[in-house]
């Protein structure tokens, strides 16, 4: 049997989200792997698409970049014709969009969104390949979301924004405590997952605009 052509590649990695009643902290760390090679160790997974609207993704990283270049000539038209930035709601619409217009042929991408809603509040929204989308309180992506969602699950409660009668899908932590928590769920994922390593972005969306921080990890 000839080896048969193969266009995608995980490129491993891990993303979270977190939102809060009036913020909300996106996550990745920067290693970039394939295989057992670590092709780059300072590689951002983040990229913010608007002023509210942060997008976190793992996986094939040369369809992540053309996923970002999308959406962003697609953010620059919609400010042309509307003089105002696109909603983190409706940039998550567009993301769905965006991907099940690619169902056939997808984007091996797997996203988180975050930022904050036309209220102020944080919103997350978490994606399958095809464009499935839900908002929730907290949500991962990546190799090591598997070990990092029980932590997320035992520490964190968000309603299901699914249930009646309606609640805001926000955590109910304060802005440091969610921040502490990404740090803690990263260094224990780094000790059991070897995609995800050196050292973690993580971005802080507030009312005050967004900010960014760096915490190392571990190297090997």
């Amino acid at each position: 049997m000839g080896s048969r052509f193969n266009p995608y590649d995980n490129n491993g990695g891990t993303c979270v989200a977190i939102a809060g009643v009036d913020y909300c902290v996106v996550a990745a760390d920067t290693r970039m792997s394939t295989g057992y090679s670590i092709l780059t160790r300072d590689y951002s997974k983040i990229c913010q698409l608007a002023d509210k609207s942060v997008l976190a993704s793992s996986g094939f990283q040369a369809d992540v970049k053309a996923l970002q270049k999308n959406l962003s000539a697609k953010h620059l038209i919609y400010q042309h014709q509307h003089n105002k930035q696109m909603s983190c709601p409706a940039m998550a619409q567009l993301l769905s969009n965006t991907l099940y217009y690619k169902r056939f042929f997808p984007y091996y991408a797997f996203n988180v969104l975050g930022g904050l809603d036309s209220e102020g509040k944080g919103c997350v929204f978490t994606y399958d390949a095809v464009g499935s989308y839900e908002r929730v309180g907290y949500s991962t992506q990546g190799t090591g979301s598997t070990l990092i969602i029980p932590v997320l699950d035992n520490q964190l409660k968000s309603p299901s924004p699914l249930l009646l009668p309606a609640k805001d899908a926000v955590t109910p932590l304060s802005e440091g405590e969610a921040v502490d928590l990404v740090k803690d769920v990263f260094a224990s994922a780094t000790e059991r997952d070897i995609y995800t390593g050196d050292q973690v972005e993580i971005v802080i969306i507030n009312a005050s605009g967004i900010k960014r921080e760096y915490v190392q990890l571990r190297r090997d």
